[in-house]
């Protein structure tokens, strides 16, 4: 289940980083920061989110 967990998770980090990245730029916040913030985020966020489709094609 490990190996599925980190190949669903590479592709859930970067949907959900590059949407919260886009959200940022069509706010039009200034800075690197909030860019940055936004994919730490969603890789972040893409941890949860990957486990549970994992365990759920597993089972």
């Amino acid at each position: 289940m490990l190996r599925l967990l980190f190949v669903i998770y590479a592709l859930a980090a970067t949907v959900l980083a590059g949407s919260a990245v886009v959200a940022v730029l069509s706010m039009q916040m200034p800075g690197a920061r909030p860019i940055i913030l936004a994919a730490l985020l969603g890789a972040v966020a893409a941890v949860p989110v990957a486990w549970a489709i994992a365990r759920r094609l597993m089972a």
